[in-house]
């Protein structure tokens, strides 16, 4: 028993249609009948869907629709180096609350170095870290170099966080790390719109707010989501040590050797017996 496949039949329909309104102007019932002969011969080849399709249309595209892929918001498998130039993992502050800032020293928001080092002071014992990313994309005001940042900061605001070498935040070499951050979805994502845009990422190392530039380290609104964050259970497997991270630690100091009393450094001779003196 011969069967028919529906969509064959639709598209010799189809194309049946087509052909024979193209042969309605010519005002002939001949050329309809020819044309429709046509047709009949036509629907049984790979030609009839083509005819079918109204004239400059494309086939439909059956394929289901390829959506991008949704960027990680995990932001600690990264190694960076600090603004000494030893390297540091971001995984080392795992169970930690952070703070991913981009700094400047010569921009009108720099006096936000002391309300970041305040809040930082504040709030480093709960679990808090706030870590800077020098960066000179924005009207050129990190010019100088980590040793000359370091030094400013340390001796301008008494900056204690974390601090790192400078970057690219924005544009064509952007670092791996701020790359991904633009590539979250809004409202987190986003090239940074000028120095010191915030991030704040929670205890599971996930990126979860944004606070632009002008949002300062004492904001309330700031303050209330680090507090939240905060008061999130630290997730299993990501306690962190009460300590700093061992590349961030400062090296003890060595004492030195305790040098041997000088009027110990050589044996002493016996004493002399005295003659006496005659009479």
């Amino acid at each position: 028993m011969k069967t028919t496949n529906p969509a064959s039949t639709t598209s010799s329909n189809l194309a049946s249609s087509n052909l024979a309104s193209l042969a309605r102007p010519l005002g002939s019932p001949t050329f309809a009948k020819l044309a429709i002969g046509l047709a009949a011969c036509v629907a049984a080849s790979p030609l009839a869907p083509a005819l079918a399709s109204p004239a400059g249309s494309a086939p439909a595209d059956q394929s289901p629709a390829r959506q991008a892929p949704t960027p990680t918001p995990y932001m600690l498998d990264f190694t960076m180096k600090q603004i000494d130039g030893k390297d540091l993992q971001l995984s080392a502050f795992k169970g930690r609350v952070l703070m991913l800032v981009n700094v400047a020293s010569a921009c009108g928001l720099t006096k936000q170095y002391a309300g970041l080092q305040k809040l930082y002071a504040d709030k480093k014992d709960e679990g808090f870290v706030i870590l800077g990313f020098p960066a000179n994309e924005f009207g050129g005001q990190e010019p100088g170099t980590n040793a000359e940042i370091a030094a400013f900061c340390s001796s301008k605001f008494n900056v204690t966080f974390p601090m790192f070498e400078k970057i690219v935040v924005k544009g064509d070499d952007v670092h791996p790390l701020y790359a991904r951050l633009i590539q979250q979805p809004a409202p987190i994502g986003g090239e940074p719109k000028w120095n010191f845009t915030k991030f704040l990422v929670d205890r599971s190392g996930n990126v979860v707010a944004r606070f632009e530039p002008r949002v300062t380290p004492d904001d309330p609104a700031l303050i209330k989501k680090i507090e939240e964050l905060l008061a999130q259970p630290v997730p299993a497997g990501s306690q962190p040590d009460s300590s700093k991270p061992e590349s961030a630690k400062p090296e003890p100091v060595k004492p030195e050797p305790a040098k041997p009393a000088s009027d110990q450094s050589k044996p002493v001779a016996p004493e002399k017996p005295v003659a006496p003196k005659g009479g």
